[in-house]
């Protein structure tokens, strides 16, 4: 399969490139950078080091699309929008881990999936996948007068968005589980007197410092015990090995909206 990176400059798109070129079956083809990029012209593994004769980094996403049948694109909610409707004219894949993507976001890419096959999840790591999947399970079980949820995240001192999509991920998990909305069980950051907490609560803690990739945790409280479902993350190569694995699962795939559970079957 010929895939290729979009915002290839960044951390995440340099440990995509990097897992690309070390995985038999894919062939890294192309790249984009910001344009004004010093890189523009440029072969993709001059970014990391290592020589892609014949794979060039372009400022136009057009591109990307000229050289591949998949692109997979953790950058931000506007360019993953853009891919996304180049995905539905080519026809091809879109792999997207872009997070903070807000609900009009989703309700475009699900239009222009269509035509392409788009997968979407704010995490690719199988592990994190997994622990949704629990969480469910587990709330499900659970009674909420008796269990309180908090979901606690810590990532780098860079990451932009809070709480991570992860977070929100495992949170609205929860709350299917229970049967209910997120957005009328969440609450934030718990400061001041507040008196006692109000049955049924979601809450969400949110840590920001070092190089923290990523590390999540689900707790179930109960008066007596209390249940923790954790996942943490030493290296990037998880979610991009889970982005690989989700672009060669689509080639078999008809055009729709998928996330990475959906690859997994959990």
């Amino acid at each position: 399969m010929k895939i290729a990176v979009a915002g290839c400059a960044g951390r995440m798109g340099q440990a995509i490139v990097k897992k690309i070129l070390a995985t038999p079956g894919v062939t890294l083809t192309a790249g984009s950078v910001r344009a004004g990029n010093m890189y523009v012209g440029e072969e993709v593994g001059s970014l990391v080091g290592i020589p892609t004769p014949g794979a060039l980094l372009y400022a136009d996403p057009q591109a990307l699309f000229e050289h591949a049948t998949a692109v997979i694109d953790f950058t931000n909610p506007d360019y993953s929008e853009e891919i996304a409707l180049l995905a539905a004219r080519h026809k091809a894949i879109h792999v997207c881990g872009t997070t903070a993507l807000k609900e009009a976001r989703l309700a475009a890419l699900k239009k222009h999936a269509k035509a392409a096959r788009i997968i979407c999840s704010p995490n690719f790591s199988i592990g994190v996948n997994i622990a949704i999947g629990l969480v469910e399970k587990i709330a499900s079980i659970l009674p909420p007068e008796d269990y309180d949820i908090d979901i606690d995240e810590m990532h780098h001192r860079f990451k932009v968005d809070a709480p991570s999509g992860t977070a929100l991920t495992l949170g609205a998990a929860a709350a299917r589980g229970r049967d209910v909305q997120l957005k009328d069980v969440r609450s934030d950051y718990l400061q001041g007197v507040l008196g006692a907490r109000k049955q049924g609560g979601i809450g969400f803690s949110v840590r920001r410092g070092g190089d923290v990739i990523g590390d999540h945790t689900v707790t179930f409280a109960a008066i007596g015990e209390r249940i923790e479902i954790s996942h943490k993350s030493s290296s990037r190569d998880i979610y991009a090995g889970g982005a690989i694995r989700a672009a060669l699962w689509a080639a078999t795939r008809p055009a729709g909206f998928y996330t990475m559970r959906d690859v997994l079957g959990v």
